[in-house]
């Protein structure tokens, strides 16, 4: 009987834990607008805040400690403005990964193991020292001091035009998810995709974005999975761009594990050396459907939903009847 209560304690923890990681998640990824918004900076630190007591009750010192860190962070931000950069951004989204990652090692078959997970912490400090120490210089105005020495990003000139571009797209593909799972919704989240390929000519841009396009067109991959790493993706591969490393573009593991299912569905490949209008076309002539047609996905529910969307009463049963005399 006791082990029954701890298990559903612990469960509580973890849906709880789940939609303070979603709160912080969502804030790290425009962190700039974040910061406008007291409100929202205000939940970040109480979700961080929520998480780490709430493994202190549980026992659990490594996601207690992660979460005192970034709580530490929040409370910094929420006390002293500062200007967001690409560093900070990353910085915190390391974190945050990490939390989540302890997170979702308690529902592993095996559970968070305190003393594997202990080491990972422990080599996870010089990430949150160094953020601490950003974020204090930041804070002092040192802006000299600021950049950091091993990082090659902060040395190449920035792009402005390119990342409030991104930006709005990744803010617009996120509305998206938001509004739900529908056939209509997937579609102009792929015709979103098309567009974001003339942001930047590079052949590893295109390929990130090709392999986005194949995990959303296959429906078997639900919102729930697609958005939070879709979104990631994107911010870092966007980050990269800014950066002037579009080299070191590469879809991540994750992200292809999604694609095999849907290679069947996947936009064709575009050509190295086509220019970025040129693969804007592509791109969307493969994903958006022409006047009077409609893309049918290959899973018979999601294909019955986009039916049913398309057509009216008297055309479904028009169809219906078609369908039955074809396969008799």
């Amino acid at each position: 009987m006791q082990a029954t209560k701890q298990q559903q304690i612990l469960g509580y923890f973890i849906e709880e834990a789940k939609e303070h990681l979603d709160t912080i998640e969502q804030g790290l990824l425009d962190l700039q607008a974040t910061m406008s918004d007291t409100e929202r900076l205000n939940e970040m630190f109480r979700a961080a805040h929520s998480v780490k007591g709430g493994a202190a009750m549980l026992g659990f010192s490594s996601i207690h400690k992660v979460g005192h860190h970034l709580e530490d962070c929040f409370k910094l931000l929420t006390d002293h403005p500062v200007k967001i950069d690409q560093h900070l951004e990353n910085l915190f989204l390391q974190g945050f990964d990490l939390l989540k990652e302890l997170v979702e090692e308690l529902q592993s078959p095996y559970g968070l193991r305190e003393e594997d997970a202990a080491q990972t912490v422990q080599a996870a400090e010089p990430t949150f020292a160094e953020l601490q120490n950003y974020l204090n210089r930041l804070l002092q105005g040192d802006r000299a001091e600021s950049q950091p020495a091993i990082n090659v990003a902060q040395t190449l000139p920035a792009n402005p035009e390119l990342a409030n571009r991104l930006n709005a797209a990744l803010k617009m593909m996120l509305q998206l998810f938001k509004q739900g799972d529908t056939p209509t919704g997937r579609q102009q989240l792929a015709t979103l995709c098309s567009r974001m390929v003339s942001l930047h000519g590079a052949i590893e841009w295109r390929n990130v974005l090709q392999a986005v396009h194949t995990a959303i067109a296959n429906p078997r991959n639900n919102y729930a999975v697609l958005a939070p790493l879709i979104i990631k993706e994107l911010k870092l591969a966007g980050d990269l761009l800014i950066a002037g490393r579009a080299s070191e573009l590469v879809p991540s593991q994750p992200l292809r594990q999604l694609m095999p299912a849907a290679k069947s569905v996947a936009p064709p490949p575009i050509a190295p050396s086509s220019t970025p209008e040129v693969m804007h076309s592509a791109v969307r002539e493969a994903i958006v459907p022409k006047a009077n047609q409609i893309v049918i996905p290959a899973e018979p529910r999601a294909a019955a939903r986009a039916l049913l969307e398309a057509f009216n009463k008297a055309q479904l049963i028009e169809l219906a009847e078609f369908l039955m005399k074809a396969i008799q």
